[in-house]
């Protein structure tokens, strides 16, 4: 599963099931992070944790869930940007930030009920531009939650760049001990296949 071309692949085959019209839904392709995600999967990510995701999820969950026969016949229905599977605890909010409150509360249950697992937040660096975002990081910090925010810094919020959102940029969330930020070149279209696809 942590192989560049497993992943460059499924994205491959999305795209074309997506021009071919037999997807019935929008689709947001991953594609320049490939290695960042790899490695954080590898090393530090364990398959009993929780991993929240976003509504660009297909990456995490190949890496996370693998399944990749059900996580295409769920974009396959459409969902692409709202896959799940309970049993590996893989959740996706396709509202920017959506998942942060949710993985904040799955962390104090985690400690609470003392389970050895931790919770993973993904979110993009457009959800660092709300202040739901630092009282999450905060609230976790101070109650010890196990829980880590990543954030993905391809320099846009959809396709607003950081000067047009009126943001500096995302270097300061590294002063969290709770944060992980890797910086990546987004190689696909926000949204769709690059193409016009008339339904």
């Amino acid at each position: 599963m942590y192989d560049k071309r497993y992943l460059v692949e499924f994205e491959n085959r999305v795209k074309e099931q997506f021009i071919s019209k037999k997807i019935k839904g929008p689709i947001h392709l991953s594609g320049g992070n490939e290695h960042e995600l790899m490695l954080l999967f590898m090393s530090m990510v364990s398959k009993r944790d929780w991993v929240f995701s976003t509504h660009r999820n297909h990456y995490h969950w190949l890496l996370h869930v693998e399944k990749p026969v059900k996580l295409m016949r769920l974009i396959r229905r459409g969902d692409s940007m709202h896959t799940y599977d309970k049993d590996r605890r893989f959740f996706t909010s396709a509202i920017v930030g959506g998942g942060i409150p949710i993985a904040v509360g799955v962390a104090m249950s985690v400690k609470r009920n003392k389970e050895d697992r931790h919770v993973w937040c993904f979110v993009g660096d457009g959800a660092t531009d709300s202040g739901r975002f630092y009282e999450a990081v905060r609230y976790g910090w101070n109650n010890k939650l196990p829980l880590t925010f990543v954030v993905e810094d391809n320099g846009l919020s959809c396709n607003t760049g950081k000067k047009e959102r009126g943001v500096g940029g995302t270097d300061h969330v590294n002063r969290y001990h709770n944060v992980i930020k890797y910086n990546y070149d987004r190689t696909t279209e926000h949204t769709g296949a690059g193409v016009w696809v008339q339904f």
